[in-house]
């Protein structure tokens, strides 16, 4: 069985790619880079918040630390696949993932009755004070599809993410991967991860294809595009 990784610290930056340039930039990646064992795969997150959204209102302010928390699947979840709860937290740039894993209930019942897992752990009690100092609930379900892609001779990661979805019903991982799409159109996210600055071939592979940085996060764009027009909606309605 493949060693799970509990702690990443890295660099990550995110670009917003038309599928034309998806296309010309792939075949550039190959050369230097090969697919994970997983090939293209579905990624299913449930993003935790307090009533008022207030950590992803704060992640979008842009300060210079912000962290959300999310349960995560890689597909849909049976029984007794893995889920992760994770911590993701942001500072100087810097990306640091904290996560531990278990099986749908006994992960669930950690986050949401503060039951002890089975294996105790640094990571597991950093979860547990930020989930009493938050008091945070389900309220987003985001999926989309995944290709990974990792450097033959560097410490490099790329992925790209595309149809990207989400609902705000059944905010349960096990209940499918269906939503309603973020984006309008068929934008691809991008990240880099590196675990400092990016190889040079690839600054010049960017630069070539007018590539450049995007801010842009799943949670936020979801929040700001779908759920705050429904909340305001609402508002209006209660006034009327």
């Amino acid at each position: 069985m493949e060693q799970v990784q509990h702690s990443f610290e890295r660099y990550e930056k995110k670009y917003l790619l038309t599928p034309a340039q998806y296309e010309a930039l792939l075949p550039r990646l190959r050369e230097r880079m090969t697919e994970d064992e997983y090939g293209m795969y579905t990624i299913c997150n449930i993003y935790y918040d307090t009533e008022d959204y207030s950590l992803i209102r704060t992640s979008l302010s842009r300060p210079a630390y912000k962290e959300k928390f999310r349960l995560r699947s890689y597909g849909v979840p049976g029984e007794r696949s893995l889920v992760f709860a994770e911590i993701k937290k942001k500072f100087d740039g810097v990306v640091y993932k904290r996560r531990v894993e278990g099986e749908p209930e006994t992960i669930q019942a950690f986050v949401d009755q503060g039951k002890s897992l089975p294996a105790d752990s640094q990571i597991q009690r950093e979860i547990t004070c930020f989930l009493k100092r938050y008091h945070p609930e389900p309220r987003v379900f985001i999926a989309y599809e995944r290709l990974a892609l990792a450097g033959k001779e560097e410490d490099l990661r790329i992925t790209f993410d595309r149809n990207i979805r989400w609902r705000d019903r059944e905010l349960d991982l096990r209940a499918g991967d269906q939503g309603s799409p973020v984006l309008a159109d068929d934008g691809i996210v991008m990240e880099i991860k590196v675990p400092s600055a990016f190889p040079v071939w690839l600054v010049s592979c960017l630069s070539v294809l007018e590539i450049y940085p995007a801010s842009f996060s799943k949670y936020g764009t979801c929040y700001r595009t779908c759920i705050l027009p429904q909340k305001l909606k609402k508002v209006r309605t209660q006034t009327c």
